[in-house]
Formats: structure tokens, C-alpha cells, sequence
């Protein structure tokens, strides 16, 4: 328990250090690149504390010169630092409006250029998505968590169309990202940080050129497939979805 104490107390004065440079750097830089930076340090930092080992496998399958649409499975509140310390692409989160009410982190989010998506106000969340396809189509990448939130048991939740919306607007690839072992880090639920392993498989993109939104379901479940497919073979005796 003392560890987890300490690592929490790291978050939060790593948090506010960091997040204060971010805000004062959203003052001259427009990009947003130069924050993504900080918190890609912010995030190494964390895992350090933590002593969380990262492995990347399938970095070969992304061009950093390309936009993509990334799409993660969500196992725990360390999948963010695990992809912003280890995914080596700039990228914006379309991330749930809550995390925007949180002192310093909103105000560094916004700095950095990303999304906030209200999913209880049906208007609000199309509007975001409409200002993400803009985003991609500009050269920057998203990233989204399809299923939403964090999953309870362990496996792929059900997916939110939203980011499937966002994919055949924009007309850009799809990427799946498939993280294991941080759950057994820290779960939904739990308050205990247990050091460990942690791999980011990074998958061959999916185009989404022949999608429309009348026939989303189908992409969706391509990507579904995909990541499940993956998240078996890296967990044991676990049914992924």
C-alpha cells in the first residue's frame, strides 16, 4: 500500500508540475506538439515510479507521416500513460468531457488540442466528432477508446459508434492498438499499483475508404474482430470479448 501512496502522490506532483508548463506553453505554441511532448514525459515518468516494463510490438505497421484513427482496448487508468510514453506518433485524445472539469489537466488538454466528447448529450458528442474528422483531415491523429470506459472483467466491452462515425467521415485508417497487463496493474475498481509487464501491439491498419456511415457496424466489427483476435493470443485462459 505504501507504494501505491507513493506513486499516487508522484501523479499528482507530476500532474501539476508538468500540467503548469503545458498551460504556459498552450500560450505560444498553436500546434499543440510541444505539449504532447510533456505529456509523453509525464507519462514515462509515471511508469518509472511504477516500475512498469513497456514492450512495443508492430511499430513497423504505423507511418509517422500518415494521420491515422487510433483505437485501443481499455484494461485500466494505466493504458494513457502506457501509449502517451510509447507510442512515438503526435496524436490528440477524443477524450470524455468529465476529464475537462480537472484543474491544470483541462486547461493542458485543451492547450494540446484535445477533444472533448459529452456521450450523454446526443448533439454535443456529433459536434465533437464533426470537429475530430476536421482534425484528421488536417494530418494529426485521434485516439479513442471504443469501448468507452474501463472494462470490469477483463474482457473487449461492447464498442461506441461514435469513433466509427468519425473513421468513414474522414475517410483515414484505423489503427488497433491492443495493450496487456495493465489490468493486473491496477484495475477498474481498485486503488492498489502493482509493478509488472505490459505489452502495446500495435496492428496493421484497416482502411475505412469502402465504409459509409449506413455500413459502420461493419467496420466496427472488423475491428472488433481484430482485437480480440489479438488480445487472446496474449492473454491466457482469458475469453477476450
Amino acid at each position: 500500500m505504501l507504494r501505491t501512496l507513493y506513486v499516487l502522490t508522484w501523479v499528482a506532483g507530476a500532474t501539476f508540475v508538468l500540467g503548469s508548463l503545458a498551460v504556459v506553453l498552450s500560450l505560444f505554441h498553436l500546434t499543440g506538439n510541444p505539449i504532447h511532448h510533456i505529456a509523453a514525459l509525464w507519462a514515462k515518468s509515471i511508469l518509472a515510479v511504477s516500475r512498469i516494463k513497456v514492450t512495443v510490438n508492430g511499430i513497423e505497421n504505423i507511418d509517422p507521416q500518415t494521420s491515422y484513427i487510433f483505437m485501443c482496448n481499455h484494461q485500466s487508468n494505466f493504458d494513457i500513460p502506457v501509449i502517451l510514453a510509447h507510442l512515438p506518433v503526435q496524436f490528440r485524445w477524443l477524450a470524455k468531457a468529465e476529464l475537462f472539469k480537472i484543474p491544470i489537466l483541462s486547461r493542458s488538454m485543451r492547450g494540446a488540442g484535445y477533444i472533448s466528447i459529452d456521450r450523454s448529450n446526443q448533439e454535443s458528442a456529433f459536434k465533437s466528432i464533426k470537429q475530430a474528422a476536421q482534425t484528421v483531415k488536417d494530418g494529426v491523429s485521434v485516439m479513442i477508446f471504443p469501448e468507452g470506459t474501463r472494462s470490469r472483467d477483463g474482457k473487449i466491452g461492447p464498442f461506441k459508434k461514435g469513433g466509427f462515425v468519425l473513421a468513414v467521415d474522414s475517410g483515414v485508417p484505423i489503427v488497433p492498438l491492443i495493450i496487456h497487463g495493465t489490468r493486473a496493474i491496477m484495475a477498474k475498481g481498485g486503488m492498489r499499483i502493482k509493478p509488472g509487464d505490459v505489452v502495446l501491439e500495435i496492428a496493421k491498419p484497416i482502411e475505412t475508404g469502402q465504409y459509409t456511415r449506413v455500413s459502420k457496424e461493419a467496420l466496427m466489427q472488423e475491428v472488433r474482430d481484430t482485437m480480440c483476435a489479438a488480445f487472446a493470443k496474449g492473454e491466457k485462459g482469458v475469453t477476450p470479448c
